[in-house]
């Protein structure tokens, strides 16, 4: 099943880390690539739950990376060679919006790890998930960028609505 999802995943994680880059050496980047993976991995297995929705997920597409690319001003650095952005069409734009959601606020990516201890893709522990959910000093320094809300914000927002009712289902709505 993460085979499945793995192609997505990896394209997801390193946009988000060309997007929102470490600050630092070889060890931040690490760190920062972990934490976009994790991030992205539970946004993942959120948005495309069960084998079905990664089934049609292979056959759909994710959609690439284009309007993240447009929001954040990436498209203007892109050269003409399409053959080295060709990873960009496995980038998935709801997944990536989720992922920036769960790096900016701890509370909901502890949520939404929580949400996946009864799925069928992992057991969905706090510990599988630490640097996402219990980021250490270390962690936070080197993926300043990519925890920062303000930066994040016009991605987050894209679908930020859709993870709230993906981790609160059944809510009522007040008018």
């Amino acid at each position: 099943m993460q085979a499945d999802l793995s192609p997505v995943i990896a394209a997801t994680a390193q946009w988000l880390t060309r997007a929102f880059p470490a600050s630092g050496g070889a060890l931040a980047s690490a760190l920062c690539e972990i934490q976009a993976r994790q991030a992205v991995t539970v946004a993942a297995w959120l948005r495309y739950p069960t084998a079905m929705d990664a089934a049609l997920l292979g056959v759909a597409g994710p959609g690439g990376s284009g309007r993240l690319d447009w929001i954040t001003g990436a498209d203007a650095v892109l050269d003409d060679d399409t053959d080295a952005h060709a990873w960009r069409t496995w980038v998935d734009e709801v997944v990536a919006s989720w992922a920036a959601s769960l790096l900016t606020d701890p509370e909901l990516a502890g949520r939404a790890v929580a949400a996946l201890a009864g799925g069928s893709h992992s057991t969905g522990t706090q510990a599988e998930f630490r640097r996402l959910v219990a980021p250490d000093d270390s962690d936070r320094n080197a993926a300043a960028l990519l925890r920062h809300p303000d930066l994040l914000a016009p991605v987050a927002g894209l679908h930020q609505d859709q993870l709230l009712d993906r981790l609160n289902p059944g809510r009522t709505l007040i008018a």
